[in-house]
């Protein structure tokens, strides 16, 4: 096969989370330890750190990659979705897997894997161990899929893991309380393994501690070992400055991902990164600070907080959960603009109504659907906006709504587009 065909029948034959939704989910790890059996446990052979979380977990697997790629190591990098093309999921030191490798993968494995059944996921799961191990890498940064315990990633003995924030986001299949998505969250703690929590929330402490102390993990909080000094915008990079409780020193530091909420996920990351010092790792100081100015250089990494456009400014963010439209309308408080023009989809199993309650009715909407079925369909969307006092139209596409957004913009206005992780791929294309 092609890369387009080997794409074609995972895209066909294998149900697939982005594109369906919870028809999708696996409520178990039956198949992807099937799978790891039958790839000889690829495993077992790679090093590791786990990230899990309802925010910021995307973001905080760059900024881990972008440290050790930059520290001179071989950096392998999981995650999920894809935004353009699908090989963004599988990288080594910022590079995607070859298409060769994608369809070789395919090719050699597509029988075996025929009695497993598995979804998407659980295929693209075993290529990345697959190629991690066979390309040797030193470390590999695994991003969780979706919630924790089950989820398919959930399979390696990490060095540490690390959990951002607990907000609510699938909960048909997560439960619809913080304390059982935490609970979720929290299974990807293992016996004796260092656990970072990112942020400190008061509801879910307990969550976290006793499945910690059940596992002899050692927990720490991040936010309880840094203090925020200040933050500010300069030259387009978010500088933050933080002081290291135990080692009383305060540092600078300056991210080209300039989104306000990397600055909770800037301390898990540090803090990460020290337990991965203690295991051996030589990480200098430099290399932290270098690598924070150039994660978007060194990864790849889209969609957070990226300005595609200058005049009129246009800036687009995968926020797509009450907590992280929440992060977005405070980033645009930082901004002077006369006019906001929001270019805004959804996919059909979020709390639409909670997130439309939150946004700015001073706005001017143009409501859309993304190219994937699981989008919530552009007038439904506009027809629960009018319940909200949104005023704007609707368009069957996101290329057709943020061309007339452009239009209708002046220089001095901005675009933001946002609303699901699709919307911005699609802006993106």
């Amino acid at each position: 096969m092609t890369y387009p065909q080997t794409l074609d029948y995972l895209f066909s034959r294998l149900p697939m989370f982005q594109r369906i939704g919870a028809a999708a989910y696996k409520a178990n790890l039956d198949n992807t330890f099937a799978i790891c059996k039958a790839l000889g446990h690829p495993e077992k052979k790679i090093k590791c750190v786990h990230v899990a979380g309802t925010n910021g977990k995307g973001s905080s697997s760059h900024m881990l990659a972008a440290v050790l790629q930059q520290a001179g190591y071989k950096t392998g990098l999981y995650t999920s979705p894809h935004l353009i093309d699908f090989r963004e999921r599988i990288k080594i030191n910022g590079k995607q897997i070859p298409k060769t490798d994608v369809v070789k993968f395919v090719e050699d494995y597509k029988n075996t894997f025929y009695s497993i059944e598995p979804s998407f996921f659980e295929w693209t799961v075993g290529l990345a161990f697959h190629y991690f191990a066979a390309q040797e890498v030193d470390i590999a940064i695994i991003e969780v899929g979706l919630g924790g315990r089950l989820d398919s990633t959930n399979v390696i003995k990490p060095e540490c893991c690390l959990i951002t924030n607990i907000g609510f986001d699938h909960i048909n299949l997560l439960g619809n309380t913080l304390q059982l998505i935490a609970a979720e969250k929290a299974g990807i703690i293992k016996e004796k393994i260092p656990v970072i929590i990112s942020q400190t929330q008061i509801e879910v402490l307990s969550v976290f501690n006793t499945k910690a102390q059940s596992l002899k993990a050692p927990i720490s909080f991040a936010d309880k070992q840094y203090k925020v000094i200040s933050n500010s915008i300069q030259d387009n990079l978010l500088c933050i400055e933080l002081h290291e409780k135990v080692k009383n020193k305060t540092q600078l530091y300056k991210l080209d991902i300039s989104g306000l909420y990397q600055i909770k996920n800037l301390q898990g990351v540090l803090s990460c990164l020290e337990i991965l010092k203690k295991k051996g790792f030589i990480i200098e100081d430099d290399a932290i600070l270098k690598a924070l100015q150039n994660v978007k250089k060194l990864t790849g990494l889209m969609g957070r907080w990226q300005t595609l456009s200058e005049n009129p400014l246009i800036i687009a963010d995968t926020g797509h959960n009450e907590d992280g439209i929440k992060e977005v309308l405070k980033n645009l408080e930082r901004y002077t603009y006369k006019k906001l023009h929001i270019v805004f989809g959804v996919v059909n199993d979020k709390d639409v109504t909670s997130i439309l309650n939150l946004l700015p009715k001073t706005a001017t909407y143009y409501f859309c659907k993304a190219n994937i079925p699981r989008a919530l369909p552009e007038k439904e969307l506009f027809d629960l906006a009018k319940q909200h006092d949104l005023k704007g139209k609707k368009f069957p596409t996101v290329s057709e709504a943020l061309t007339e957004a452009k239009k209708q913009a002046k220089p001095t206005d901005l675009i933001f587009v946002g609303g699901s992780t699709f919307t911005v791929a699609d802006a993106l294309i």
